[in-house]
């Protein structure tokens, strides 16, 4: 860092402690854990991610390209070493003047994400690689002064606020300290850079340590500076949920997430604006944040709300040249099934170099927002009903198993409410045009009932229904074709 960036880096911290003291949160799991979820974001259901970075320029493998290519005798290394040459002449900053977004169009981005009827977006804001996408006084490393020499997020913010989406940033940097330590084993241009790859931290056991809560242990230098970075985020753009990726469960962070937490919390009611913070696995105690399921589904309702980040491409998060998209009818039903469940969806894209959505994403993006203007009444806005659903298909509870599933078929039902109204969505459209709800027989178990008034096909017209001791049967006429899910709303007394 410059004597410059120092300084300010001293004076956020300073800052930070000011607004702490100040209230009316303070650094403890006692007052954190009187946060709420914010009612636009309960009401939201889905968001788009933006995956997009230096690391989509080589556009290989996946978006820890810019890790990979210095561990001597991955695939990445070897791609890196016969395409651009020996680690010590081109290293991972040197693409750094190739990522130059000449076809970046903040406004067309927006425009799609709202076609596709997203609530809220996320651009990553700096990925472990430590290039900011905006503008900072603490590193010269950031797109405002490299690359496209724009403020990625700040052009995004505008663009969102002109559609009425909620503006959203999240934060990749608590690995960067071990992230290029592969440079430790080879030759590379890694340590003439520290001010953008630092001192990289040893591992002794890679696959253990990655994991571990106690090790490696990252050095208050870093902490410091990772914690002023996200002050600065989040004043300058004022995003309404900061999200965090995993890693920030490490013990040593523990205090310093306490410490930006109140800090975030504190300037949001300065604002009057309703925000939030995502987390992984334990990094935050239960109702001080909201719960992130990355590449994955829960199987039950959680009480409090929730959200599963995934992406439309299988393999990789950020471009490349060989990305396996995931079909939109599946997508869509996943959407329903988090949604049933009291969560929110977080659906990303993988824009290219030259700052151009994919037409395989954009194809995926608007086959969602045509099913979400039909089907969407019983979506946004939606709570959970007295059960999520029934049906053979049982859902996997964890992360990273967004590629190991089983497809709904119309036998699966999923339930959400408002009132007055349940929704049940019939996970693939039924071939004989009959959907059985077995959750509205009649009498159903726990001794509730409801006069049912009329049934809907979202979309459509008044259909009709039976009733009976065993469930309710809905005959849909003509029969729907296609594999994605089916909306009713049931109105109810």
């Amino acid at each position: 860092m410059t004597d410059e960036q120092l300084r300010n880096q001293q004076e956020i911290l300073a800052n930070l402690e000011r607004v702490i003291a100040q209230g009316p949160y303070t650094d403890t799991w006692e007052s954190l854990c009187r946060f709420e979820a914010p009612q636009w974001y309960r009401d939201a259901k889905f968001g788009v991610f933006i995956h997009w970075g230096v690391f989509s320029v080589p556009a290989f493998a996946n978006e820890w390209y810019s890790r990979n290519m210095y561990q001597k005798g991955s695939p990445e290394y070897e791609h890196h070493v016969k395409t651009y040459g020996p680690l010590s002449s081109f290293g991972y900053k040197d693409f750094i003047p190739l990522f130059r977004g000449e076809k970046f169009d903040a406004e067309e981005w927006v425009t799609l994400f709202e076609a596709a009827g997203a609530k809220y977006m996320m651009p990553v804001a700096e990925h472990h690689d430590g290039f900011q996408m905006y503008q900072s006084g603490l590193s010269d490393w950031n797109a405002a002064n490299m690359g496209p020499k724009r403020d990625v997020l700040g052009e995004l913010k505008g663009a969102a606020a002109r559609h009425n989406l909620e503006f959203c940033a999240s934060d990749h940097r608590a690995e960067h300290c071990w992230f290029f330590n592969g440079s430790l084993e080879t030759e590379s241009d890694v340590p003439a850079n520290p001010d953008f790859y630092d001192v990289p931290l040893p591992f002794v056991n890679t696959e253990h340590d990655m994991h571990d809560l106690y090790a490696p242990v990252p050095p208050k230098a870093h902490l410091d500076n990772w914690l002023a970075r996200l002050c600065e985020l989040v004043d300058r753009y004022r995003p309404h949920i900061v999200y965090f990726d995993w890693w920030i469960q490490q013990q040593k962070f523990r205090p310093y997430l306490r410490k930006f937490a109140a800090y975030y919390y504190n300037r949001a009611a300065e604002w009057g604006a309703q925000v939030a913070i995502n987390y992984k696995y334990a990094a935050f105690m239960q109702g001080s944040a909201v719960f992130d399921v990355e590449r994955g589904q829960l199987e039950a309702i959680l009480p409090a709300p929730w959200q599963t980040d995934t992406s439309i491409a299988k393999n990789s998060w950020g471009y490349t040249d060989h990305n396996d998209y995931k079909d939109p009818a599946g997508l869509i039903g996943d959407l329903v099934d988090i949604v049933s469940k009291n969560g929110c969806m977080l659906l990303n894209v993988g824009p290219q170099a030259d700052g151009t959505i994919t037409q395989e994403e954009r194809d995926v993006l608007l086959f969602m927002g045509r099913w979400l203007k039909i089907n969407g009444e019983g979506i946004y806005g939606s709570r959970p009903w007295i059960c999520f659903g029934e049906g053979p298909t049982q859902i996997k509870s964890g992360a990273f198993t967004d590629t190991d599933k089983t497809p709904f078929t119309s036998r699966d039902i999923r339930y959400t409410q408002k009132p007055g109204h349940i929704y049940a969505y019939c996970m693939r459209a039924p071939e004989d045009g009959v959907v059985r709800l077995p959750a509205l027989a009649r009498c159903f178990a726990n001794g509730a009932d409801y006069l049912v008034q009329k049934v809907s096909l979202l979309g459509g017209g008044e259909v009709p229904f039976e009733r009976d001791e065993t469930c309710m049967t809905v005959r849909l006429a003509p029969a729907p074709t296609g594999e994605y899910p089916v909306g009713l709303q049931i109105d109810i007394d």
